[in-house]
C-alpha cells in the first residue's frame, strides 16, 4: 500500500513540474530571444560605429590633403561632411579645421562660431580645450577683458591639459587691456611653473623683459604666436584612448 501512495504522489509531483514548465516555456523562450536580440543588437551597433569611424577618417584625410595643396574650399566641404555626421572626435577636429580655414580667410567671427562648435562637441578635454583656447586667441584682438577672462579662466584651473598656454593667453590679454602690471604677474608665475615646458617658461622671461624695457607692444605677437595649441591630427579608433597633449606652435 505505501508504495501504491508513493506512486501516486510521484505521478502528482509529475504533473504539478509538467503544468509550471508549459507555464514558464513561453518566458523562457522569450527570455532566450531577448538576450540574442541583445548580442546582435550590441554586435550590430558596433559594426556601425566602425563603419562611421571608417569613414570620417577616410573623408578627415581627404580634406587634410586638400588643405595642403591648397584647396581651402574642397577642404571646407569635406570637413562639414565629417563634422554633420561623424563621431564626436572626428567631428570636432573637423569643426576646429574649418574653423582654421575662416581664420586664414581672416573671418574670425565665423571661425569662433566653429571653434566653439568643436568645443561643444569634443569628447574629452584635451581636444575640447584646444579649441577653446583657439577660439579665445581668435577673439584676442577684438574681445574686451572681461569676456576673455571668462573664456580663459576656467582653462587655467589645476588638471586642464593646456593651463599653461591658457596662462599665457590671460597675459596677453591683460597686456592688450593696458594691464601692464597684471601681465608682467602673470609671466613671473609661468617662468616659475614646475609644469609649465621650458619653451614657455623661456617665452615668459623674455615677454618679462620686453614689459621691463618699455618694449611691451612686441609681446602680444610673440605669446601669440607660440602659444596656440594645435589639436591632434585625429584621434584614435572609436576614442578608446585619449590623445597625446597637442604641442604649442604657430597657428
Amino acid at each position: 500500500m505505501t508504495d501504491l501512495f508513493d506512486e501516486v504522489e510521484g505521478q502528482l509531483r509529475a504533473d504539478r513540474y509538467k503544468t509550471i514548465g508549459m507555464k514558464a516555456a513561453p518566458w523562457v523562450l522569450g527570455l532566450a530571444l531577448l538576450i540574442i536580440a541583445g548580442v546582435f543588437g550590441l554586435y550590430g551597433w558596433r559594426h556601425y560605429q566602425q563603419q562611421a569611424i571608417a569613414k570620417a577618417s577616410d573623408t578627415y584625410a581627404q580634406g587634410l590633403e586638400a588643405l595642403t595643396k591648397g584647396r581651402r574650399d574642397e577642404a571646407f566641404g569635406l570637413f562639414a561632411q565629417v563634422a554633420k555626421s561623424g563621431p564626436k572626435g572626428y567631428k570636432s577636429l573637423a569643426l576646429m579645421q574649418q574653423g582654421a580655414v575662416r581664420m586664414a580667410e581672416n573671418k574670425p567671427k565665423a571661425a569662433v562660431a566653429l571653434f566653439d562648435q568643436a568645443a561643444e562637441a569634443a569628447p574629452d578635454e584635451i581636444i575640447g580645450d584646444a579649441a577653446r583656447l583657439k577660439s579665445a586667441f581668435a577673439l584676442m584682438d577684438s574681445a574686451p577683458y572681461k569676456e576673455m577672462e571668462s573664456r580663459l579662466l576656467p582653462l587655467t584651473q589645476a588638471g586642464r591639459p593646456y593651463l599653461v598656454q591658457a596662462r599665457e593667453a590671460l597675459a596677453f590679454a591683460k597686456l592688450a587691456a593696458g594691464d601692464l602690471a597684471g601681465a608682467r604677474s602673470d609671466f613671473v608665475v609661468i617662468s616659475l611653473l614646475p609644469t609649465a615646458p621650458e619653451s614657455a617658461q623661456g617665452r615668459a622671461e623674455a615677454a618679462k623683459q620686453l614689459i621691463d624695457s618699455g618694449s611691451a607692444k612686441s609681446v602680444p605677437a610673440v605669446v601669440k604666436a607660440a602659444a596656440v595649441p594645435q589639436p591632434p591630427i585625429a584621434p584614435p579608433a572609436g576614442m578608446s584612448v585619449a590623445p597625446q597633449p597637442p604641442a604649442s606652435g604657430p597657428q
